[in-house]
């Protein structure tokens, strides 16, 4: 019970993976907000953490509306007076060829994902600030980290996450708020008809959920990207090169860029720079200048 008496929202946990997600908090001891677009299957997935013996309740709201989510943010802390966790897992897929992807579907999954998840944590944020304690988790994809064939949009949602968890971590870390990524490969409604049989037993959602717990327990760590799938965990990074200071602004200097090309992508002694504007930094201090004082907006 190593979560007793938190409080967490999942969000699209009337089945698949979020159904996992949610029963395996409940385990843990979390009080949860079941969220879901279907009520019926909300409802469900409430009552039988209930019957488990947790504490559930079972709220339909779509997490692009702000309303909606108000709504359900205010209905966790009328109950319980806090909130201590939420997991951004609703999402869709309108997979196509980009050359054969209309714009409108395109923009309908960078909503759900991207615009769902910003909607849902700028909800509890506060909350989670003035108690100093909040644990966020994003889901990215390995389509939005390394790329999918026919998943230009769900990429673009994915990939995006990541940056809006790289800030978040940033600006919530004084707060006690950390925010890490979850990667999932799990057979769902999503990948239904994508996976061969043996594939998708093999890839059970409740084997994802496990990896929650190092991400939303109290010595979780913050900017991580947790892969997960089939019981198998491993790290994701973004990384930066040492690169080579090229310098010049001339047609020569394009020449000397292109023929540094092996160095400036050489791996060894590559970091993961602790905040973006590292780059920047770095790259000030190849060509000779002070390092700069961070600008950082309050």
């Amino acid at each position: 019970m190593k979560l007793r008496n938190r409080v967490a929202i999942v969000t699209g946990a009337g089945g698949g993976l979020g159904r996992c997600h949610a029963l395996l908090l409940a385990r843990l001891g979390a009080r949860l907000i079941v969220n879901d677009m279907n009520a019926a299957a909300a409802d469900a997935v409430a009552g039988e953490i209930r019957a488990a013996g947790g504490d559930a309740i079972g709220v339909a709201a779509s997490v692009t509306d702000s309303d909606q989510v108000a709504a359900m943010v205010e209905r966790a802390t009328a109950e319980w007076g806090r909130i201590d966790i939420l997991v951004n897992n609703a999402g869709i897929l309108r997979d196509r060829s980009f050359a054969k992807m209309a714009i409108d579907d395109f923009r309908l999954v960078v909503d759900v994902h991207l615009m769902g998840a910003a909607i849902c944590t700028k909800a509890v944020w506060e909350i989670m600030r003035e108690q100093r304690h909040g644990r966020v988790v994003m889901t990215t994809s390995s389509s939005g980290l390394y790329g999918n064939f026919g998943q230009a949009n769900y990429g673009a949602a994915k990939m995006a996450l990541v940056g809006l968890m790289q800030t978040l971590s940033i600006e919530g870390e004084k707060y006690g708020i950390r925010v890490n990524c979850l990667a999932p490969t799990a057979a769902t409604q999503m990948t239904d008809g994508v996976l061969s049989p043996d594939a998708l037993a093999a890839l059970d959602p409740a084997l994802v959920s496990p990896g929650l717990l190092a991400l939303v327990g109290d010595d979780a760590p913050t900017r991580a990207i947790l892969c997960a799938g089939g019981g198998h965990f491993a790290r994701a990074n973004v990384t930066l090169t040492e690169g080579a200071y090229v310098g010049g602004t001339d047609a020569a200097a394009a020449d000397r860029v292109a023929a540094a090309w092996d160095e400036i992508g050489a791996r060894a002694g590559e970091i993961v720079p602790a905040y973006g504007f590292t780059q920047a930094e770095r790259e000030l201090a190849s060509a000779g200048c002070d390092r700069p004082a961070m600008a950082v907006a309050r």
